[in-house]
């Protein structure tokens, strides 16, 4: 009947406008639970050495439940440890979305005795080890000595296993910055980067594999999680040099091992790239943009410009959600935001400019070490309200 026919039809387009309502929800969005302000007992170190313009002198990681984290940060030729409560959620929120943070408890503060350098420390990176009691701990001075330590953060005894590497070339010639990365699927595996020198030393353990040398200086290094040409990603390196991302596979001849190479921004400099889980890489420099490459094809994916009032020289994609990225920039502001949308989902500020800037690997824990002595840590979740869970 015409009665039956027309709720028939008004169902239909009660049905169409629902679908269209729920696919027009906006997607899910980060947020800060909580921002920690911890500051750095002076009787353990009062006046933190410069270093050099990348953040890499901090690493973080959260221990066993989340109740607290560790900031391992490297000032002169000494490694530092300091544990942060993360147990109360407070937080406030001043304008454009910045965050304001609250002090933090310092549990516990001491120098980790199993890293003797003799000149300044530029990197300091975490990486998991076997079982959940244990990490590796990697330093690198600025004349490419690089030591690996084993720590078990319960008993905390680090006397498990421990190796250091002189650098290739026996420290000649002038210090500068140096990165190392390990690699994801093999730990036993380092790359470490030397500016002034153009060299990236290839080690298993302490046997040396390879030197790559590239044509700039390096300023950035890192192991893709995933790499979607059918090479093994743990041979794979991606290299910001210069003007220039260059991909590596040190088990490559040919032209050096360099397989790839992508031009950044005109007369700018690249100092940063991370990459995504799925194997994305995004890299940022003088230009104050982000820009995402896929591997599949090598063209910008994304460009998010403007996201930075200064020089980025620290990235990381979310590992809640890799379409969100955390962004530092070489003044005393860390931003995350949707790459794709350039949008900004919100920052944080330190006291003073950045030493050392740090994510978790395998959660949104953000930590920035400041100059004045204050370590800012975020900690950052999915808001599900947002798509109404």
């Amino acid at each position: 009947s015409a009665a039956s026919g027309a709720k028939a039809r008004v169902s239909l387009a009660c049905g169409k406008r629902g679908a269209i309502e729920r696919h027009a929800r906006p997607p899910a969005m980060l947020s800060a639970r909580s921002l920690r302000k911890a500051s750095i007992p002076p009787s353990l170190l009062s006046d933190p050495s410069p270093g050099c313009l990348q953040p890499t002198r901090l690493a973080v990681h959260v221990n066993g439940d989340g109740g607290s984290c560790s900031a391992y940060f490297a000032s002169g030729c000494r490694v530092y440890k300091l544990e942060i409560s993360m147990e109360e959620e407070m937080l406030s929120r001043g304008k454009e979305s910045l965050l304001i943070p609250i002090n933090a408890q310092v549990i516990s503060s001491s120098v980790v005795d199993r890293c003797p350098h003799r000149s300044e420390i530029q990197s300091v990176v975490l990486a998991e080890g076997e079982g959940d009691s244990c990490l590796i701990l990697g330093t690198v001075d600025s004349y490419g000595h690089l030591i690996v330590s084993r720590l078990d953060t319960v008993a905390e005894d680090i006397d498990r296993a421990s190796y250091s590497v002189p650098p290739h070339d026996s420290g000649v010639g002038e210090g500068s910055w140096a990165g190392l990365c390990f690699s994801p699927t093999h730990h036993s595996t380092v790359a470490v980067a030397r500016e002034l020198c153009k060299s990236i030393d290839i080690y298993d353990q302490d046997i040396h594999i390879r030197s790559l040398r590239t044509l700039w200086y390096p300023s950035s290094v890192r192991f893709p999680q995933c790499f979607p040409q059918g090479s093994e990603c743990s041979s794979i390196l991606a290299i910001t040099e210069g003007p220039q991302l260059s991909i590596w596979d040190f088990r490559m001849h040919n032209n050096g091992g360099c397989v790839q190479r992508v031009s950044g921004p005109t007369g700018g400099i690249l100092y940063s790239v991370c990459t995504s889980p799925s194997g994305l890489i995004a890299v940022g420099g003088t230009d104050r943009a982000v820009t995402i490459y896929d591997p599949r094809r090598w063209s910008a994916l994304s460009r998010w410009v403007g996201c930075s009032k200064y020089e980025i020289t620290g990235l990381s994609f979310s590992s809640v959600d890799q379409s969100f990225i955390y962004v530092q920039g070489v003044d005393y502001e860390i931003t995350c935001g949707r790459w794709r949308e350039s949008e900004r989902a919100f920052s944080f500020r330190g006291d003073s400019n950045w030493l050392g800037f740090s994510k978790c690997a395998n959660t949104d824990v953000v930590a920035g070490w400041c100059e004045s002595g204050s370590i800012f840590v975020a900690d950052v979740r999915q808001d599900l309200s947002v798509i109404g869970v």
